[in-house]
């Protein structure tokens, strides 16, 4: 990155406001799957059918993740991010009216477009927060999906709350909704236009058309395809948390659903924490270091989980998963665009490839988990953080080598 240069106030209002609807995409993730529970209920549904309602949240957010680079690249950032946002609101108000109706397929239906709209956005934010990063000199993706985390942790907490004052989960979702549509209102006011969009005729990196093309000429670079091995690897081990861990420590560890969902709390604290606290530590350190690191931290959390015979040291150790797995996305994210051309193109696919397998990857362990057990089927992502780990050389560059990049930023407007 290049030196520190002092901030103007447009692109401090850019920042914050990318910041604010991180934020509340969290709370409104969050506050699904806190809900999860009193739709089932409300559907009045077995587990095999909720499956097949929640099967609507991964086709949406595929089809979002892959779209949303052609898209940012043919109408730039901001308008990605509005038709997200749109998206978003949208799913959570057609869930909302589906739970209340007991309607199945109009909860399957709102999760596809609050999938698709989560999907635009967040391939989106990252070519905008690498964009940031270009502009003020400093570490800002870490930070963009440390927002992200704390926002999963409030809308857990509220979604908690609201679940033991029995409050109706349509009026509560409707509620996230209208908050996710005024945060989404004041960013797109906020987010400059034409970030990441490319004229049809722009030559990509091999001088070849743009479009398409040029996001798949990017995966030429060796050093871009190592990048995308370690964002795999990293993301991998974020979604295998998220999607199997309080079920990992219920039937791996014997402990109780309330101690399960205290668990990943615990580590989605975890991730917060790092993500908030990592910008020193990658100006000191550089992000080569700094994920090697990570990627050995989250594997000693992982190998306790899976190994230790202590359902307390096993609670204990998903700190190390959280903190560890927690740099890695951003900090990848924010390799792939720095010092070279077609840094749209490059951020978009190792987005895309990271939430290939934040979204796809983990689903998969539970079919090795009929066979192997689940605990045992945690060994695949002690695996992936081994091999990232021998890997992470590929994210050092030059321009990173030769000078330090100042201290992170906070989730605030300053």
């Amino acid at each position: 990155m290049k030196n520190p240069q002092v901030i103007d106030a447009t692109t401090r209002r850019w920042r914050a406001a990318l910041f604010l609807f991180m934020l509340a995409t969290g709370v409104s993730m969050a506050s699904w799957v806190a809900r999860t529970p009193a739709v089932r209920d409300a559907l009045d549904v077995t587990t095999g059918a909720m499956g097949l309602v929640l099967f609507g949240l991964s086709i949406g957010s595929m089809a979002g993740v892959l779209a949303s680079g052609g898209l940012v690249r043919r109408h730039g950032g901001r308008s990605v991010i509005t038709l997200g946002a749109a998206l978003l609101v949208a799913g959570l108000l057609v869930i909302a009216g589906g739970a209340a109706l007991e309607v199945s397929g109009g909860v399957f239906g709102g999760l596809a477009l609050f999938g698709a709209g989560m999907g635009l956005a967040e391939v989106a934010f990252n070519i905008e927060g690498a964009a940031v990063e270009r502009a003020v000199g400093r570490p800002v993706l870490p930070v963009l999906h440390g927002c992200f985390s704390l926002g999963t942790v409030v809308g857990a907490l509220l979604g908690m709350g609201l679940t033991a004052l029995r409050f109706p989960v349509g009026w509560h979702l409707a509620a996230i909704a209208l908050a996710v549509a005024a945060a989404g209102a004041w960013t797109v006011r906020a987010v400059p236009a034409g970030t990441g969009r490319e004229e049809p005729e722009a030559a990509d990196v091999d001088g070849r058309g743009g479009g398409w093309r040029a996001q798949v000429a990017v995966w030429r670079d060796r050093r871009l395809v190592l990048i995308g091995l370690i964002v795999l690897a990293m993301a991998f081990a974020e979604g295998s948390a998220n999607d199997w861990l309080p079920l990992l420590m219920v039937d791996g560890h014997g402990t109780s659903a309330t101690a399960g969902s205290l668990t990943f709390m615990l580590f989605a604290v975890a991730m917060t924490t790092g993500r908030f606290t990592g910008g020193p530590l990658l100006v000191r350190y550089g992000p080569a270091a700094v994920v090697r690191a990570s990627a050995v931290i989250a594997a000693v959390g992982v190998a306790l989980v899976v190994f230790s015979s202590s359902a307390l040291l096993a609670g204990a150790a998903v700190v190390l998963w959280g903190l560890g797995a927690s740099l890695g996305f951003p900090v990848t994210i924010s390799a792939a665009g720095e010092g070279v051309r077609n840094a749209s193109a490059r951020v978009a696919a190792v987005s895309t490839a990271g939430y290939a397998a934040f979204l796809v990857g983990p689903p998969s362990l539970g079919f090795l988990a009929d066979h192997v057990g689940l605990r045992n089927a945690m060994v695949v992502v002690l695996v992936l953080l081994g091999g990232a780990a021998l890997i992470t050389g590929a994210l050092r560059t030059p321009e990173r080598e030769a000078g330090a990049v100042p201290q992170g930023d906070r989730c605030t407007a300053g």
